[in-house]
């Protein structure tokens, strides 16, 4: 019988929020409001479901194998969204297709790495690699984003934290990433309204 500890059920919490701003950025693409880079996407779907596959195979433990598959199926579910409205349909550039090819070098690196720790910090670069054009994207035309997505992610990753059983680079380096990533992102998206309420907020204590 499978026993669920609290650290599961932040797991489980964790999952059903992931879920929730996945589904808003999906609803987003589908309406053509939101236009997702596939640069980004793919590799954020390619890279987790191939750490599923390993992780199977070495008979990790369910939870984590579990996260770690969700972490790039809801990526491909996004990704395979931006083929289904022309609108949706962002346009690539030079700089995207560098910034994906340095990503799958990155995730080669991660295939082949002989420890944990280096599989790790291989799987941190790929990522923030593909993470690049997103963000950029984000920066540029921000309403070509849907910022609650990245607000869920984040909230998902925080809730992870208190279930990390040791603070070393293993288990905590690849979380600490995506809540940088995350809040780069939200930053990038909101960043004139957080301005704006900022200096709003100043001249009514003037």
């Amino acid at each position: 019988m499978l026993h669920i500890q609290f650290n599961h059920w932040l797991v489980i919490l964790s999952i059903l929020i992931g879920f929730a701003g996945s589904y808003a950025y999906i609803r987003d693409t589908l309406k053509g409001k939101t236009k997702p880079n596939r640069v980004s996407w793919f590799i954020w779907a390619l890279a987790p479901i191939l750490g599923t596959f390993a992780a199977m195979s070495s008979g990790a433990d369910i939870w984590a194998t579990v996260r770690v598959f969700l972490a790039g199926f809801l990526p491909l579910l996004i990704f395979l969204a931006s083929f289904l409205n022309k609108n949706s349909y962002w346009k690539l550039q030079t700089f995207d297709y560098m910034f994906g090819i340095v990503a799958l070098v990155g995730i080669a690196l991660w295939v082949f790495a002989d420890s944990p720790r280096s599989a790790i910090l291989f799987l941190a670069l790929a990522d923030g690699f593909a993470l690049f054009p997103t963000l950029i994207k984000a920066w540029k035309e921000p309403e070509t984003e849907t910022g609650f997505t990245y607000i869920a992610a984040l909230i998902g990753v925080l809730m992870i934290i208190p279930s990390i059983p040791v603070w070393n680079i293993e288990n905590s380096a690849f979380q600490i990433y995506l809540i940088i990533a995350n809040t780069l992102l939200i930053f990038s998206i909101y960043r004139k309204h957080i301005i704006s309420v900022i200096f709003n907020s100043r001249a009514n204590k003037l």
